[in-house]
């Protein structure tokens, strides 16, 4: 099921609808700012090289060394347009058990200065939620944002350690039903077609087939969501590829470090149409000797073979077929920044 466009909603609706775009933006500057820039400064703090990624691992259906790198910092994070309601915690696991109250963050080690807990810290708009979103990031499994039940335009972070239990396979079975390479049930063309799909449902959300427990969860999380009536966003940093991969309900994007040298940084502060000063100041995060350190950030397209098929026809799985195409290129500015937009820029095809 596709999310509803924002011309379908009522006037209350959309103004939700905007409100979550809103709080939206900010939970992508907090994203950037923790999985790029922090784990950047970890590695400076632990005197260790930054792995940068190589741009052939941003091309899609790319594959990425599997080396974990304990200095990235790592999470999950699911922000959902809508309550979530009970009927679904059969596949994301959130209990009470599992909500953010003082009771239960105190058997969780990792949380400091518990016993200052305010319970008014987990929702959106309180001035300390990005410090009590951070506090939380270090929890193994999700952390979940959603629409406060009782309000319909306030967000709070309800609960942490959510696991996300939907099996892969069904998961699959749904996007192969919606872009209709199946009719009803995922193993209906036999076992190599149903294992084919399941390889082609990796590649749609940007991971590398027999990815880690948390890119599996996000993907299979993302999938997931599309059956509930609202939109919801994935956030994900891991420890192997070194990127934030954003899912939403438009596609896939990811954002990486990369360094550039000196000439490159005069020809994107000409396009900008600033001063190489001002570039460094708003856009650079970090220097390397003679190279600056930014953010790139890459957004994809799904092709013919990743969209629904014209008229709603069954059709045949292409295995070869590449269902993602690099669509835009960005140096965005610092997460501080505010008054500068992403600069256009190729790196990955050049």
């Amino acid at each position: 099921m596709s999310y509803t466009h924002r011309e379908c909603l009522s006037r209350e609706e959309r103004l939700r609808r905007s409100y979550y775009e809103v709080l939206r933006d900010e939970l992508d500057q907090f994203a950037l700012a923790y999985a790029l820039v922090g784990s950047y400064d970890n590695f400076i703090r632990l005197r260790e090289p930054y792995p940068f990624v190589e741009l052939r691992e941003l091309k899609p259906r790319a594959r990425i060394p599997s080396v974990e790198f304990d200095a990235q910092n790592t999470f999950l994070i699911i922000f959902s347009e809508d309550f979530i309601d009970k009927n679904h915690k059969k596949y994301i696991r959130y209990f009470d058990a599992n909500k953010t109250t003082k009771e239960n963050l105190l058997r969780h080690k990792s949380f400091p200065d518990v016993e200052n807990f305010n319970r008014n810290l987990k929702f959106f708009e309180t001035q300390g939620f990005f410090s009590f979103l951070g506090s939380l990031l270090p929890i193994d499994y999700a952390l979940l944002i959603q629409r406060n039940q009782q309000c319909k335009v306030r967000y709070a972070l309800t609960h942490f350690h959510v696991r996300i239990d939907w099996p892969i396979a069904d998961a699959s079975e749904a996007l192969a039903k919606d872009l209709r390479y199946i009719s009803k049930d995922l193993y209906e063309k036999g076992d190599k077609y149903a294992e084919d799909f399941q390889k082609k449902f990796f590649e749609y959300y940007g991971v590398p087939v027999l990815s880690g427990g948390r890119r599996t969860a996000a993907i299979v999380a993302a999938q997931y969501f599309r059956q509930l009536p609202g939109i919801a966003t994935i956030y994900l940093s891991s420890s192997e590829a070194r990127t934030l991969l954003r899912i939403d309900e438009i596609g896939v994007s990811k954002s990486v470090l990369v360094k550039l040298p000196v000439d490159e940084i005069k020809k994107l502060a000409e396009t900008a149409g600033i001063t190489q000063n001002s570039f460094t100041k708003n856009y650079v995060v970090a220097r390397e000797r003679k190279k600056f350190v930014c953010m790139l950030n890459v957004k994809y397209d799904y092709t013919s073979h990743a969209l629904p098929s014209e008229g709603g026809r069954l059709r045949e799985l292409k295995p070869d077929t590449n269902w993602l195409t690099v669509s835009q290129e960005l140096i965005l500015p610092r997460p501080s920044v505010s008054f500068h937009p992403p600069i256009s820029y190729k790196m990955v095809y050049v």
